[in-house]
């Protein structure tokens, strides 16, 4: 940094709200009209046991770098910083005459727990430090019932959100920047080693574009193309029916506010039948994650620790052959294994092959289900701590509003009736292409001239099933039975 600079710096500090549009803590630094040094900190030690998984890097490498080019054209830069986030704002304190600092909140209790004692730190040091809460339609925290406690169950929690009052913000993109104080050091965003060293990335790169300026257009196709037929078609793998936005939320390129007002303008404004539906049903969507921040902060051990304390007694096997086969996509369940190549291949899964894959690990398979977040979490691009120990802790009956234990999804019955002719699966297992529609969901009940006929032997080029579903259901129903007691 350059220790020769004149006059008050603001900083502020990108975390998870890597956008210039709708970003609360930006508008109030842009509002001193001091000079800005917007500045990123790859810190993996603050970060814990939760550093973003290969996936997520990624996408944050590309991320970064389109945030920068919109800070180029605004006349400012991104500055990088690598190491200890404290550490980092003391060597920069001890150069720039830094009068305020702002930032937008995180709620991962590690780095909620980290950023209040940063605060109280800097501004000891004479320094303004302004938080906001700018990736959350409601701070976690604010959601409560009538008598102060936090909620359990989803349904409540909801309503209790729609009977407040949603804020409105200027969520227009600033045209110009502040310039970055001369000589200012930004580290090369190679030296951050967020892409991969082996390139196994090419499905991520076919799949995505990250970047502010993509989650809009997303935002758009999605309102044009897809929120009519949104209540039903979401649950259809086969089709494009999601808005395919948890990414960009997640890295905050784009604000829930932002989709939120977008999807009440259009209730208003479009005329095309099913849009109110269609919005009521996505805005839902919208809700749970929002409860997934409401659970984090309210029982901060649930990514590790199942917030029903009995599930800590429940028998998990732990033989490594079946949480292989899982991983790799090769069950020998098409459903399970178009899901977990999807994954591998794209960092993303559909919504509803995630609860398909996530019950078959827990309950077929009695792999606990802390197991299937960590694998989740190194592979999907949009792992997100909140929202993944919710989806877990649900599929795993052990949660907030949790699918109880004893329902348990058969896999070829919900791939008969989400994929019915087999088009997921035979985009992601390949080998099953030439088997007829009948078969797609259980190929082990073809007859042996139809599976030569479609070139597939079971054991060689597809695997037979690993183990029978209606035995594992049995046993996960006694496995269950035995943590009742």
């Amino acid at each position: 940094m350059n220790k020769e600079v004149s006059g008050k710096v603001n900083i502020f500090w990108f975390r998870q709200d890597l956008r210039l549009e709708d970003n609360p803590a930006l508008q109030a630094a842009l509002k001193t009209k001091l000079p800005l040094i917007p500045l990123y900190i790859w810190d993996p030690e603050g970060e814990g046991e939760w550093l973003p998984g290969g996936a997520s890097r990624w996408w944050l490498h590309r991320s970064l770098e389109s945030l920068h080019l919109e800070l180029v054209k605004r006349g400012s830069a991104l500055v990088l910083q690598e190491g200890n986030s404290e550490k980092v704002f003391l060597e920069i304190l001890s150069r720039y005459p830094v009068q305020g600092i702002y930032w937008n909140h995180r709620y991962e209790p590690l780095i909620l727990n980290r950023d209040k004692k940063l605060k109280i730190k800097l501004e000891s040091r004479g320094i303004r430090v302004e938080s906001f809460h700018g990736s959350l339609l409601f701070p976690p925290d604010s959601v409560l019932k009538e008598e102060g406690t936090s909620y359990k169950v989803f349904t409540p929690f909801w309503k209790r959100c729609l009977r407040q009052t949603i804020h409105e913000r200027t969520s227009g993109s600033p045209s110009l920047f502040p310039p970055v104080p001369s000589k200012a050091i930004s580290l090369p965003l190679e030296k951050l080693k967020l892409n991969p060293a082996v390139a196994w990335d090419t499905g991520l790169k076919k799949t995505w574009q990250p970047g502010s300026l993509q989650a809009l257009a997303q935002l758009e196709r999605f309102l044009k193309e897809g929120l009519s037929r949104y209540p039903e078609a979401r649950d259809r793998p086969d089709q494009e029916g999601t808005s395919r936005l948890s990414p960009y939320l997640h890295f905050g390129e784009i604000s829930p506010l932002r989709i939120w007002n977008a999807c009440r303008r259009a209730e208003l404004t479009t005329s095309q039948p099913g849009i109110i539906r269609g919005s009521e049903t996505f805005l839902r969507e919208l809700g749970w994650r929002e409860f997934g921040y409401h659970l984090l902060i309210h029982f901060p051990h649930t990514p590790q620790s199942p917030l029903r304390e009995e599930f800590n007694r429940f028998p998990w096997r732990t033989d490594i052959r079946p949480l292989d086969a899982w991983q790799q996509g090769q069950t020998g369940y098409p459903i399970i294994d178009a899901g977990m190549r999807q994954l591998w291949q794209t960092g993303w899964m559909h919504n509803r092959v995630r609860m398909i894959v996530a019950s078959f690990l827990v309950k077929d398979l009695l792999h606990s289900w802390q197991e299937g977040s960590k694998w989740f979490w190194e592979a999907l691009v949009d792992a997100d701590l909140a929202n993944n120990t919710l989806g877990w802790q649900w599929a795993g009956g052990c949660g907030a509003d949790a699918a109880p234990f004893f329902r348990i999804f058969n896999p070829i019955l919900q791939g008969e009736k989400f994929d019915s002719l087999g088009t997921y699966v035979k985009t992601f297992c390949p080998e099953l292409r030439e088997l007829p529609t009948q078969y797609i969901h259980h190929p082990w009940l073809a007859p042996d001239p139809i599976l030569k006929s479609a070139g597939i032997t079971l054991g060689k080029n597809y695997p037979s099933p690993i183990i029978d579903h209606s035995l594992a259901r049995t046993r996960a129903l006694q496995s269950f039975a035995m943590i009742k007691k």
